[in-house]
C-alpha cells in the first residue's frame, strides 16, 4: 500500500491515528474548556488524534432528567467544543467527537430516564444534537473531524442497535452527507458488529482485555479481592492469557470485520493506576504491536488521569515533572516506538 493510500479517510479506511481520550466534558461535574496545552503537548510528542467522550448534560438547559429540556442547548458550551476542534486543527491533532452520554444511553450510572434502546422520543432528541453537530461542523475535512456516535453499547440486540446506529446515520448525512462516522462495537465495544456493514461507518473496538490487568482494583466494574494479582502473561484458571491470546481474541474477529470493506480504531484502551507498573508497560507493548500489524490506530484513555501518561499517581512509577504535572516517562517512550 503506497504513502497516499495510507493517507486515505473513509469509512473503510481509517488512518493510524493515534493519541488520547480528553475528559473535560466526560460528565456535568467536569464540564470544563478543553486545554490548548493538552494539544501542544501531543503534537510536541508526534501524536496526532483525540476522542472527546461527551455528556450532552453539559450543553443542555436546566434539569438534566427532565426530558423537556433535553432539546434546549447552550450555546456557551457548545463553543467550549468548536475550541477544542480549532485546537485540533492548529495543532494537526484528528478530533473524534463522541456521545459519551447521549440522550437516552450512557454506559456509566445513572440511567437515563428513557431508553434509546426502546423509547422514539429518545432516538428522535438524539437524532436532533448529533444533526446539530454535523451542520455545525459541516465543511470541516473528515481528516480533521469524525463522529463517533455512542460509547460502548451493552449487550443489547445487534437489530436494535443497527436501528438507532442507522437513525443517527441519516440525522447526521442529512445535514452534512460527507462527515465520517464512527460506530461502536457491541458488548461494550469488545464485539465487531456485522450488520452495520454497508452502512457507511468505521467501528471501534476496544483495548482492555484482560479486564484483571486493565480494571485491577477498580470499584466501578466491581473488583474483589478475588481477582488474581495482575501478571503479564496472566493465568486464569487453566488458559494462560497473553499475546497470542490477544490475537485470537481480540484482532482477529475485528480483521474478519475489516476484510468486509470497514475501517477500524481502537477507540479507548489503558490500565488502571493500582496495576503494577512492569506488568502494564508488558501488556501494553503486546497491545501495541498487535495494532501496529494490524495498522489500527488508538486512543489511550487517558491522557491526565489515573489511566495516562499524566498525573496518574501510581506508586511504583519515578515520574518526570512536565511543565508542573507528573509524567510518566516509560510510558511515553513505549507509545512512541508504535
Amino acid at each position: 500500500m503506497s504513502s497516499e493510500q495510507k493517507n486515505i479517510v473513509s469509512a473503510s479506511h481509517l488512518p493510524r491515528w493515534r493519541g488520547f481520550n480528553l475528559l473535560e466534558k466526560f460528565t456535568l461535574d467536569r464540564n470544563s474548556p478543553f486545554r490548548e496545552s493538552d494539544f501542544e503537548w501531543m503534537a510536541g510528542w508526534g501524536f496526532d488524534f483525540v476522542r472527546l467522550p461527551l455528556s450532552y448534560h453539559c450543553w443542555i438547559e436546566g434539569d438534566k432528567w427532565v426530558t423537556d429540556n433535553w432539546l434546549k442547548l447552550k450555546e456557551d458550551v457548545l463553543k467550549e467544543i468548536d475550541q477544542a476542534v480549532e485546537y485540533g486543527r492548529k495543532y494537526k491533532i484528528h478530533v473524534n467527537i463522541n456521545f459519551h452520554r447521549a440522550p437516552g444511553y450512557c454506559v456509566n450510572p445513572p440511567a437515563e430516564p428513557l431508553s434509546l434502546w426502546k423509547d422514539e422520543e429518545a432516538l428522535d432528541v438524539c437524532a436532533f444534537h448529533w444533526a446539530h453537530f454535523a451542520k455545525r461542523y459541516k465543511g470541516i475535512p473528515n481528516d480533521q473531524v469524525s463522529f463517533d456516535l455512542l460509547n460502548e453499547p451493552a449487550r443489547i440486540p445487534e437489530e436494535t442497535y443497527v436501528k438507532v446506529v442507522k437513525r443517527l446515520v441519516d440525522a447526521i448525512h442529512s445535514e452534512d452527507s460527507n462527515r465520517l462516522i464512527i460506530a461502536d462495537g457491541l458488548s461494550w465495544g469488545r464485539d465487531p458488529v456485522h450488520g452495520l456493514v454497508g452502512v457507511g461507518v468505521a467501528q471501534s473496538t476496544r483495548g482492555y482485555d484482560p479486564m484483571e490487568i486493565s480494571h485491577y482494583k477498580a470499584s466501578w466494574v466491581n473488583w474483589n479481592e478475588n481477582w488474581p494479582k495482575p501478571a503479564w502473561p496472566l493465568t486464569r484458571g487453566y488458559e494462560v492469557l497473553g499475546k497470542d491470546w490477544l490475537r485470537k481474541d481480540r484482532i482477529d474477529p475485528w480483521k474478519e470485520l475489516e476484510k468486509k470493506g470497514v475501517g477500524v480504531h481502537v477507540g479507548e484502551w489503558g490500565a488502571f493506576q493500582h496495576t503494577p507498573h512492569d506488568v502494564v508497560l508488558a501488556w501494553m507493548k503486546d497491545y501495541l504491536e498487535l495494532w501496529k500489524e494490524a495498522g489500527w490506530g488508538w486512543a489511550m484513555w487517558n491522557f491526565r488521569g489515573s489511566f495516562g501518561i499524566l498525573d496518574s499517581n501510581r506508586k511504583d512509577v519515578n515520574y518526570e515533572d512536565f511543565h508542573g504535572h507528573k509524567l510518566d516517562r516509560k510510558m511515553l517512550d513505549l507509545l512512541l516506538q508504535y
